[in-house]
C-alpha cells in the first residue's frame, strides 16, 4: 500500500516525483486519515442500504407494505432516517459514567472500518497484510469492547444484562467460528485475503466451499457463527426487546444509538464478503486467472470487483432471509448450540481436513475430479430441487403481491 500511495498518488495525482520530496511520511499520514474517512463513509452507506433491503425483503416475504415514499420503491428510506437521527437530541442519562459513554460507540465503529480495510473487494487492497486473516479477528475485538463499554457506562440493569449477553455470546461463537476459519487456511496455506483468493478458482467447484466435505461442513458452521456473533436471527440475545427493553443500547439516542446499528447491519454485508472470500472463491473471474486479473486492464478489474460483490449481497439476502423464517432461541439453546455441537463439528471438520490437503496435494487429478463431482451432488442437485420446489409453492400459492409497488 505505501508503494501504492507513493506511485500513484504522489506521482499520478500530484505531479511529483516521491524521491524529490525528500520525505512523505506526512503525506502517508494525510493519505490513511483520508482511507479512515472513505472506509467509514462506505460502511455508512453499506449499513444504510441493507436497511432498505432488510424493509423491502421483510414486507415481500410478509405480503406487507415495505418502503416505498422516499425515492424509487423506497430506496432513499435510509438516508431520511440518517438525517433524523443525526438531528435527534443526544442525551447522557445523569448517573452514567459519562467518558465511558460517550466513546463506547466510536470503539465499534473502529473495529467495523478496520476489518473493511482488509477486505479484498477486488485486486486492489487497501491493507493486504500477510496474515490479514489474523488481523481481521483481533480487530473485530473492539466490538465487544464497545459493546461491554456501553452496557457497564450506562448504569442500567437493561443494559448491562444486554453486554453480558453480547459478551458471552460473542466470545463463544468466536471458537467455533476460528475453528471453521482454520479449514480454507489449510486448504490455501496462507494467512492473506488475496492469498486465499488466489488458492480458489472462479468456477464454483474451484471453491473452498467445495475443496472437501470437511470445507462444506465448516461453511455451514462459519455462517451460524457469524450470524450468531453479528446478533442476527435467532441469536439476537442481546438485543431481545420483549425481554431487554433494547439491551447494551437502551440508554442511548440520537446518533450515538444509530452508531450501534450501523455496526450492526453493516456487519451483514462484512460477515458475507468474508464468507465470499473464504469459502466462494471471493473475486475470482469464472475462466480466467487471478494473475491475468491482477494484470489486466481496468474493465477486467471492475468485472472482479461486481463478481465479489455480487456473490457476498446474494450472502446479505439469505442472511436477512434467515431472519424473517426463524424465531428467536432461548439463551440457553443459543450456548448449547455453540458448545455441544458447532464446536465439536469443527473441530472434528479441522482434523479431517489437515489429513486431507496433503493427499490433495499429493493427488491434484483426483483432487480436481473431486471437487467438480462434489459440486454436482453437494451444490447444483440441491439448487436445481429448490427452484422446483419453489416454483411449485408459487403456483400452489399464488403471488399476491406486486413486486412493483409491494402490495
Amino acid at each position: 500500500m505505501y508503494e501504492f500511495v507513493n506511485d500513484w498518488f504522489i506521482r499520478g495525482v500530484l505531479g511529483k516525483d516521491p524521491a524529490a520530496w525528500g520525505g512523505t511520511q506526512w503525506l502517508w499520514l494525510v493519505w490513511l486519515v483520508l482511507l479512515a474517512f472513505v472506509f467509514v463513509t462506505l460502511g455508512a452507506i453499506i449499513s444504510g442500504v441493507i436497511t432498505w433491503v432488510e424493509r423491502r425483503v421483510a414486507g415481500r416475504m410478509q405480503s406487507r407494505v415495505g418502503p416505498n415514499r422516499n425515492g424509487p420503491a423506497g430506496f432513499l428510506q435510509w438516508v431520511v432516517d440518517a438525517v433524523k437521527l443525526l438531528f435527534k437530541e443526544d442525551l447522557v442519562p445523569r448517573e452514567s459514567d459519562s467518558l465511558l459513554f460517550r466513546l463506547a460507540p466510536y470503539f465499534v465503529i473502529a473495529g467495523l472500518a478496520g476489518v473493511l480495510v482488509s477486505l479484498p473487494f477486488g485486486p486492489l487492497i487497501a491493507a493486504d497484510l500477510n496474515i490479514g486473516l489474523f488481523y481481521i479477528l483481533a480487530v473485530t475485538s473492539f466490538v465487544v469492547v464497545g459493546v461491554i463499554m456501553s452496557g457497564w457506562a450506562s448504569n442500567s440493569k437493561w443494559a448491562l444484562f444486554g453486554a453480558m449477553r453480547m459478551a458471552a455470546q460473542i466470545v463463544s461463537y468466536e471458537i467455533p467460528a476460528g475453528l471453521a476459519i482454520l479449514v480454507p487456511l489449510l486448504a490455501a496455506g496462507t494467512l492473506s485475503m488475496q492469498g486465499i483468493i488466489e488458492a480458489q478458482s472462479g468456477v464454483p467447484w474451484g471453491w473452498f466451499l467445495f475443496h472437501s466435505p470437511m470445507a462444506f461442513v465448516a461453511f455451514f458452521v462459519y455462517f451460524a457463527a457469524q450470524l450468531a456473533e453479528g446478533s442476527r436471527t435467532p441469536f439476537d440475545l442481546p438485543e431481545a426487546e420483549s425481554e431487554l427493553v433494547s439491551g447494551y443500547n437502551t440508554e442511548y439516542s440520537g446518533f450515538r444509538f444509530a452508531m450501534f446499528f450501523l455496526e450492526e447491519f453493516a456487519n451483514v454485508y462484512v460477515m458475507s464478503a468474508l464468507t465470499t472470500t473464504l469459502f466462494l472463491g471471493g473475486w475470482q473471474v469464472p475462466g480466467v486467472p487471478w494473475q491475468a486479473v491482477m494484470a489486466g486492464p481496468f474493465w477486467l478489474k471492475l468485472l472482479a470487483f461486481l463478481v465479489f460483490q455480487a456473490k457476498a449481497w446474494v450472502l446479505v439476502f439469505v442472511v436477512v432471509w434467515v431472519r424473517w423464517t426463524l424465531p428467536r432461541v432461548r439463551v440457553d439453546q443459543m450456548m448449547n448450540f455453540c458448545w455441544k455441537y458447532l464446536v465439536p463439528i469443527a473441530l472434528v471438520a479441522v482434523v479431517l481436513e489437515a489429513a486431507w490437503v496433503p493427499l490433495a496435494l499429493a493427488f491434484p487429478t483426483g483432487q480436481s475430479a473431486f471437487q467438480a463431482i462434489f459440486f454436482a451432488a453437494a451444490g447444483l442437485l440441491p439448487l436445481i430441487l429448490f427452484i422446483r420446489q419453489t416454483a411449485l409453492n408459487i403456483r400452489l400459492a399464488g403471488d399476491k403481491v406486486d413486486i412493483r409497488t409491494n402490495w
